[in-house]
């Protein structure tokens, strides 16, 4: 037999029975369509923690109060800081010629209210280097003007939402808010520029460092955001920071230097391996598939009995019979395979159509691999329908013994 006369006769003969073909068909497709918008959907996770991160701006790198070896946990929430990372700690980074921007952070909450209205948001005390770094956009007014860093102003800019919920529709550049127990005039309101790493910058109320620090009557700082001149300069910039820092610091390593790539690296191995886990759990119910086919080819071989029988009675041998069972499983896999792609890819519209801001990306690597899994899982498993074909005696089969 050719190979066109192998494949015909193995379509024939799924086209014989319908419901169990189609039940095969079936059970490889949802094995095959669940891999695919697993993986898809712990692709786009890990596009959007990227995304979120890109959002920061670009060659960053942040300075924590605190060392991580202090105790143990992740500053700054748990680490002993032996000394504050100061103002003047972040003015100093300035000299280092591989440092384009430095932004001092200072944060906290308090209640911010205007024309008889009030609600607390967050304040983040900065300066203007801060508008660079974080690739913000003004929708009106201007951003926190040059000066002095350690001049307590009385102005502040607003996040879209808070100026919306304060004034509405009128404007509210030149107007003043109350902040705590202190007044403010805004100056700017930010534009809409989203949630960037959990904050929202909508939500939000910027103000000179100096008057966060006299606000919330701290002297320290949150953190230092810090952008690189390039690329390349990353590595000497954190190498600047430290070599400043410590000698500030009489001599101690006292702050925790972590750079934008380096959490990105961490997150982008953390969706990876949950990627693959999500995968490889989705791919179970493709060996799930893989059994239902062999149990429907077994009832298969009981059922063609006679047909085997006139095969080998017309002197097919046994590895043919072998042959036609093993072509018929793979015909079924594949096919299974290709209707769970069409099901992988009809599911990826919808969740695309359900949250649209989530991007979703179905991985090459998933559509092949799922193919790949289907078909070895269809060929594993109809080997021992396909051996018991082959075994058959022809005059037993035909005389349905």
């Amino acid at each position: 037999m050719y190979l066109r006369d192998i494949i015909s006769f193995s379509l024939r003969a799924s086209l014989g029975y319908p419901v169990r073909t189609f039940l095969m068909l079936l059970a490889m497709a949802i094995g095959v369509g669940s891999v695919v918008i697993l993986s898809t959907l712990g692709e786009g996770a890990r596009r959007y923690v990227i995304g979120q991160f890109s959002n920061l701006g670009t060659n960053l790198i942040i300075v924590l109060p605190g060392r991580s070896e202090t105790v143990g946990g992740p500053p700054p929430l748990l680490g002993i800081t032996p000394r504050d990372l100061t103002l003047d700690d972040a003015m100093a980074l300035r000299r280092s010629s591989s440092i384009r921007h430095v932004a001092p952070l200072t944060v906290g909450a308090a209640p911010v209210s205007a024309e008889g209205r009030q609600r607390e948001t967050t304040i983040l005390g900065s300066t203007p280097s801060l508008l660079p770094l974080r690739q913000l956009e003004m929708a009106q007014g201007r951003f926190l003007p040059e000066g002095d860093p350690t001049r307590a102003a009385p102005i502040c800019v607003l996040g879209y939402e808070i100026k919306a919920e304060l004034f509405g529709a009128a404007p509210a550049v030149g107007e003043s808010v109350r902040i705590g127990d202190r007044r403010f005039r805004i100056i700017g309101v930010l534009s809409d520029k989203g949630e960037s790493v959990g904050m929202d910058m909508g939500d939000i109320v910027i103000v000179p460092v100096a008057s966060a620090q006299a606000l919330f009557n701290v002297s320290s700082l949150f953190r230092v955001m810090i952008e690189a001149s390039d690329r390349d300069a990353i590595g000497r910039a954190k190498e600047a920071i430290a070599a400043i820092i410590r000698e500030r610091h009489d001599g101690e390593d006292d702050v925790t230097i972590v750079t934008q790539d380096a959490i990105l690296a961490t997150f982008d191995r953390i969706f990876v391996a949950l990627t693959l886990t999500v995968a490889g759990i989705a791919a179970i119910s493709l060996g799930v598939a893989g059994i239902l086919i062999m149990n429907v080819m077994l009832i298969a071989v009981s059922q063609r009995r006679s047909e085997v029988g006139l095969l080998k009675a017309i002197g097919a041998p046994g590895n043919r019979i072998l042959t036609l069972f093993l072509v018929e499983a793979a015909i079924l896999s594949l096919v299974g395979a290709a209707f769970g792609l069409i099901l992988a890819t009809a599911g990826t519209w919808v969740l695309g159509r359900v949250f649209p801001d989530f991007p979703l990306f179905m991985p090459l690597w998933s559509l092949a691999a799922a193919v790949g899994v289907a078909l070895s899982t269809g060929l594993v498993f109809g080997v021992l329908p396909a051996r018991r074909a082959a075994r058959l005696d022809p005059v037993q089969s035909l005389s349905r013994r």
